[in-house]
Parts: structure tokens; C-alpha cells; sequence
């Protein structure tokens, strides 16, 4: 385990055990939770433990002890729709969860919808058309898959990795890798990763195809009576580093062409990566220009009656292996790690 890894642990288990999370929710829950998942599958993990991206993916069993867990903490269950009416509303007589699942993985509809079954919990999935269409890259997923099989040497801008087979290699040249790559202009990321995909026989498309659902099993999850469909751009590109009227075409064009395959509107948007530095303020008001009633990020923290002025800068609280304890998504859950992160403050809207 990582250093930081282990201060995260211990900081949850401390904030459980000594009772302050429980203690601190009247002032930090506010009127309630969107959770932000995305891949949910039965643990696969890697035999030789190269999983860099496992802490986008949580388990089934963990999903079903989550809401177990949730609805005995006193959590209500909603619709994005129904949440933005308890927001508009102000009030509410209990917190309310919603979960949210980003991309469209295919594993949605086949390990997570049972669970939400379940437990009669309504949950949204923000679909990006491009993957849906394999017309765009899952960089992340391809590069560690790259690694993993990889020998040789990789070279991203300034710097390069060297590649046996080994573990260690493997750990040493994600760590090198992924931060450069992800910081690239999204264009010039997305030309490496096609070339370096190129060079070691990596198909791209074929990923994409693997993963997400086809356009028939987004229609058959957007049928289902819990299931709500939201955009999420063309090209899961991180909008706050696009040109504005691309930061337009990705945000409204991702809407329109799902409300054309699934002919229903799309009321709901969720931004790639979503955090402070691939959102912004801009990225807002091109949400609500383009008609959208809420817009999620990954900024973290609970929802309170003050967002009803910022529905398109929800915050998010992530669901993933990071938390491998449900009393630790409690722990999220009570807004308390939220206000610490954002200062004391309830808003992380600028």
C-alpha cells in the first residue's frame, strides 16, 4: 500500500472510530449526497497486482453493502431528478443519496443494475458517444494495458520508461507516464496514445468495445424505470482545456446525439475528470447555455440548499476500491471530509 494510501485509510478510520464524522454531520451533511462511480465488475484483479486505474472500479459485493449500509444510516434514495427538486426545495426530511456512474461501461448494465434493483435505488450513467462508437480513446485504460504487456521503451515528451515484464518496471513506468500524458493538450494526448497504441499492436477501437455498452444496450438501460441517461462530451475530453466553442460542440453535441439514439431528452451532464482544473467556470455557463438541469464535477463534498444557485457545479463524492470500507464511504457520506477539503466552506463553485 502507498504511503498516501495509508495516511487516507488512517485519516477514515480515524474520523470513524472516534465518532467525529458521526458527530459533525448535522454541520457538514446538508441535505445530501451524489456519488460518483464508474466501473463496477467482479474483482479481476491483475495476478501480478499492476492495476494503476483499480481504483476507478468497485465490486458488486461492495455496491450491495454500500446501499445496505446507506439506507440503515437513514439515507433516502433518489432520482437526479428528484434530488434537484429536494435542492430547489431546500429541505428535506432525511439525506438523500444519488449515485451516479460516469462513461457507460458495458459491466453498468450487467453487475450494477441488479444491484440497484435490489435495493430500488435510481442511479444515473453519463455516456460518452464516442466511446460508445469506439471513435475515441480510453488513453488510461489503453496505456496501462500497453505496460502491462509491454517490452521495450516508451517515451512521453521529456521523459521515458523502460519496460521488462517486471512488476517493478511496470509500476515505475506508469508512475512516469500517466501524470505527463495526462496533463498533454487533449489533442496532442490523445495522437500519442494512438501512436503509441500503433507501435505495440494495441487496438483501440477494440478496447472501447470491450468496455462500453453498444448503442442497443444504452437503449435497453435507458428503458429501465431506475435508470437515467446523462451526456458526458463526445470525447471525454477535459473541457476546460478545449477553445470554447469546442468546449460548446463537446458539451452539446454529446446531448444531442444521445437524445437522437435513445430518442428521449438528456437533462443531465457530467464533466470529464471534473476537478478544479478540468471544469470551470466557463465550462458552466456553457452547461447552462446549452439547456442542461444539472451538471456534475468531481469537486468533493455533500449538496446543500445554497447549490440550488450552482446546479451545474454539483459536487461529487467518489465510489471506489480507494475506500475499500463501506464505514469509510460513510465517513464520505457525512460531508465531513468535504468541508475540510474545501476549507470549511459548503460551496467549491469558482
Amino acid at each position: 500500500m502507498s504511503a498516501s494510501k495509508t495516511l487516507l485509510s488512517l485519516t477514515f478510520e480515524a474520523l470513524h472510530r472516534s465518532g467525529v464524522a458521526e458527530a459533525l454531520r448535522p454541520w457538514s451533511q446538508g441535505l445530501g449526497v451524489i456519488f460518483c462511480m464508474h466501473s463496477v465488475q467482479p474483482d479481476s484483479s491483475a495476478a501480478d497486482g499492476f492495476a494503476p486505474n483499480a481504483g476507478l472500479t468497485s465490486t458488486p459485493e461492495f455496491l450491495d453493502a454500500a446501499l445496505t449500509m446507506l439506507r440503515h444510516a437513514g439515507y433516502e434514495f433518489l432520482s437526479l431528478d428528484d434530488a434537484l427538486v429536494r435542492i430547489n426545495e431546500g429541505r428535506g426530511t432525511s439525506p438523500f443519496a444519488v449515485f451516479t456512474l460516469d462513461d457507460g461501461y458495458r459491466d453498468n448494465l450487467i453487475h450494477a443494475l441488479p444491484v440497484f434493483e435490489r435495493h430500488a435505488c435510481p442511479f444515473t450513467v453519463y455516456v460518452t458517444p464516442g466511446f460508445v462508437e469506439a471513435s475515441t480513446e480510453m488513453w488510461w485504460l489503453a496505456l496501462e494495458r500497453i505496460i502491462a504487456s509491454a517490452t521495450g521503451r516508451i517515451e512521453a515528451g521529456a521523459v521515458a520508461a523502460d519496460l521488462d515484464g517486471s512488476v517493478a518496471r511496470k509500476w515505475a513506468a506508469w508512475n512516469v507516464l500517466a501524470p505527463v500524458v495526462q496533463e498533454m493538450p487533449e489533442h496532442d494526448q490523445r495522437q500519442w496514445i494512438r501512436g503509441i497504441a500503433a507501435r505495440f499492436g494495441f487496438d483501440l477501437a477494440a478496447l472501447c468495445r470491450e468496455q462500453i455498452m453498444s448503442w442497443n444496450e444504452v437503449r435497453k438501460l435507458a428503458a429501465h424505470p431506475l435508470a437515467t441517461i446523462g451526456a458526458h462530451t463526445l470525447n471525454h475530453f477535459a473541457v476546460s482545456r478545449l477553445p470554447e466553442e469546442e468546449a460548446r460542440r463537446e458539451i452539446v453535441l454529446s446531448g444531442k446525439s444521445l437524445e437522437r439514439e435513445l430518442g428521449k431528452a438528456v437533462h443531465h451532464f457530467a464533466y470529464p475528470y471534473g476537478n478544479v482544473a478540468h471544469a470551470g467556470a466557463r465550462d458552466f455557463r456553457l452547461c447552462a447555455e446549452a439547456g442542461y438541469a444539472s451538471a456534475v464535477t468531481t469537486r468533493m463534498g455533500t449538496v446543500y440548499a445554497e447549490h440550488g444557485k450552482h446546479l451545474l457545479a454539483l459536487p461529487r463524492v467518489m465510489v471506489s476500491s480507494k475506500y475499500a470500507q463501506t464505514r469509510w464511504l460513510k465517513v464520505l457520506a457525512s460531508g465531513v471530509p468535504g468541508r475540510m477539503n474545501n476549507l470549511g466552506r459548503k460551496l467549491n463553485v469558482g
